[in-house]
């Protein structure tokens, strides 16, 4: 594919991401009014389930690419924490105080993912303790959410459909987003545990932005946050263990010694960053992009 195509099919990805975000971010605000919930704990639960980025990591493994599969949540953590977050700031600054709790299930959620990994495999054995820890850590982030008071009545029609439809949308134009990053860079020859940790991690994550973008412009920092929290959770617990379970999965140097360090450290990064400043301005914002260009500059220095 050319570059021109390939950039179109960039920008269209870009438009239906947002369309997507949009109505994503009205369906969860009328579906959790409805159910009686904070649309901080209905956010954090629903948002982390993308089944595009457990396929690929599934794929990835099946093919022997181990440090490509496990970049698909170590790198996607990571880009999650610094280069979303820090990017939404950028757009729109994220003002919210999150329970201290909110904050430290998601700062310690990868720890158990580091235990099991540090000896470069993750049996089916430990992928099936990670699939546990998911469950007991998105449960102590919901519960943790639920000091938010419920928030007043949102008038929606067929507001399950808006939510359904806007992760439709998100999906299809996450997609064409990470066809176009992949297409746009395929010339280039590096390793997959590079590409599977920066360009598929960041293009199959692409869309997180806008979700995260889109409440913040509403004064909804909770559930901008929420996306980020929720969707951390599930990669380095829900992901990680069904990938091992599908396959044991093996992880090569750079993956032990780069992108797992980094992926651990940063969850707990823009947690501190938020806990100690009420949320993330435009300030805080350039400083996690910033972390995470150094992420990148030293993931390519040593993955070339």
């Amino acid at each position: 594919m050319s570059d021109l195509p390939a950039l179109l099919t960039l920008a269209g990805g870009i438009a239906l991401v947002v369309a997507g975000a949009e109505l994503f971010f009205d369906g969860v605000l009328a579906v959790a009014s409805r159910l009686g919930v904070s649309g901080f704990v209905l956010t954090a639960v629903v948002s982390g389930f993308e089944l595009e980025n457990l396929a690929a990591g599934i794929a990835a493994n099946a093919r022997g690419l181990g440090g490509a599969a496990a970049g698909t949540f170590l790198g996607g953590t990571t880009f999650l924490a610094l280069g979303v977050a820090g990017l939404a700031a950028l757009v729109a600054p994220i003002r919210t105080r999150l329970p201290f709790a909110a904050l430290a299930w998601t700062a310690v959620s990868p720890l158990p993912l580091v235990a099991f990994a540090a000896d470069g495999r993750i049996s089916r054995i430990e992928g099936a303790a990670l699939v546990i820890w998911f469950a007991l850590a998105l449960a102590g982030l919901a519960r943790s959410g639920r000091s938010f008071l419920a928030e007043d009545p949102v008038k929606r029609s067929c507001p399950l459909l808006r939510l359904v439809g806007g992760l439709g949308l998100l999906t299809i134009g996450g997609d064409l987003l990470g066809r176009g990053l992949r297409d746009v860079v395929a010339r280039f020859d590096v390793s997959g545990t590079l590409l599977g940790n920066t360009v598929v991690a960041a293009s199959v994550e692409g869309e997180e932005v806008a979700r995260v973008v889109v409440p913040a412009r509403r004064a909804r920092g909770d559930v901008a946050l929420a996306n980020v929290l929720g969707t951390i959770v599930h990669f380095v617990g829900l992901n990680a263990g069904v990938i091992a379970l599908v396959k044991p999965l093996r992880l090569d140097a750079d993956t032990l010694h780069l992108h797992l360090p980094a992926a651990a450290a940063s969850p707990a990064v823009v947690c501190a960053v938020t806990a100690s400043r009420g949320g993330l301005s435009r300030a805080e914002g350039a400083l996690l992009v910033a972390l995470y260009a150094g992420y990148l500059s030293l993931a390519v220095a040593v993955g070339l």
